[in-house]
């Protein structure tokens, strides 16, 4: 195993997987979109890299497939858990078909189990249907050391209680929608934040995109898109716009954009959400927002 350094540089794990001749890579998305996205990128021999893990965070599909692609990772698996199941309950398998190698997190590991229920009702969903990801095994924790209260809250009768919306197709693979707790309701619509990072991803100027809710006097929320572009590249709120018009539904187009070098982040590379969210209600002024009911 080589550890590169104390802290993330991209261009440092590159030059060490080219003069290590690493065979494996894990990182979480933004590590490797930042990989991907550098100058020097083409400069670098990724040849001797076969597999890897990519976790702690939804995973672009265009990301997974340039990975595949361009750093050679062929047998890179994506592996979906938390600090409280120790961590991996699903990951996918190197031989599973690429479409759900890339679209899903896989499937759920031997001796465990997994279930989606209704947040509201607690009852299992049909496949196919969006619910809160649940899991039950040898892994879960047994519980917050002395805080019985937040216990309670997140492990029911074993099952362990994400905060993760999820769907599972018929062949039991399972697809992370967003968290609950992320969700944006706008004027009583529904929307996972993911599904519109996905579609921004697609547009060719952006290398990277997280998108928010921010308070709204009239709606209850507005989408918000934080975006960073590729190097050199240029494009204006009103292009993105414009983009998105016809291709995804009306309410989902963000109504506010911010660029940006870079999100903020904690020290395993997980984006914090909240973080921008207060920082974005600060800047536009909508503190007012958040107080109407």
């Amino acid at each position: 195993m080589v550890i590169t350094a104390a802290s993330f540089d991209p261009e440092q794990v590159m030059q060490i997987v080219q003069d290590e001749k690493c065979t494996s890579l894990y990182g979480v998305p933004t590590m490797f979109i930042a990989e991907l996205d550098h100058p020097n990128f083409h400069k670098y021999d990724f040849s001797t890299l076969r597999t890897g893990v990519m976790a702690g965070s939804n995973c672009p599909i265009d990301t997974m497939k340039k990975v595949q692609q361009l750093m050679h990772m062929q047998e890179v698996t994506v592996c979906y858990g938390m600090t409280e199941t120790s961590p991996v309950s699903i990951q996918s398998r190197p031989d599973a078909p690429l479409d759900k190698r890339v679209s899903t997190v896989g499937t759920v590991h031997p001796h465990l189990e997994v279930k989606i229920v209704d947040p509201e009702t607690g009852q299992i969903v049909p496949r196919g249907e969006q619910g809160e990801l649940c899991t039950r095994g040898y892994s879960v924790m047994l519980g917050y050391w002395d805080m019985p209260e937040a216990t309670a809250k997140v492990l029911q009768n074993g099952w362990m209680h994400t905060g993760d919306l999820a769907e599972m197709d018929e062949e039991g693979y399972v697809k992370i929608v967003g968290r609950i707790k992320d969700l944006i309701i706008r004027g009583g619509e529904n929307i996972a934040p993911r599904e519109v990072e996905e579609f921004l991803m697609t547009q060719k100027n952006v290398v990277d995109v997280q998108v928010i809710g921010v308070p709204d006097a009239k709606y209850g929320e507005q989408v918000m898109a934080w975006v960073k572009l590729k190097e050199g590249a240029t494009t204006t709120p009103e292009e993105l716009t414009a983009y998105c018009k016809g291709k995804i539904a009306t309410v989902k187009i963000p109504r506010y954009w911010k660029f940006v070098e870079e999100f903020p982040m904690t020290v395993t590379g997980k984006i914090r959400k909240m973080e921008m969210r207060e920082i974005s209600t600060r800047e536009l002024n909508l503190a007012e927002a958040t107080q109407v009911v």
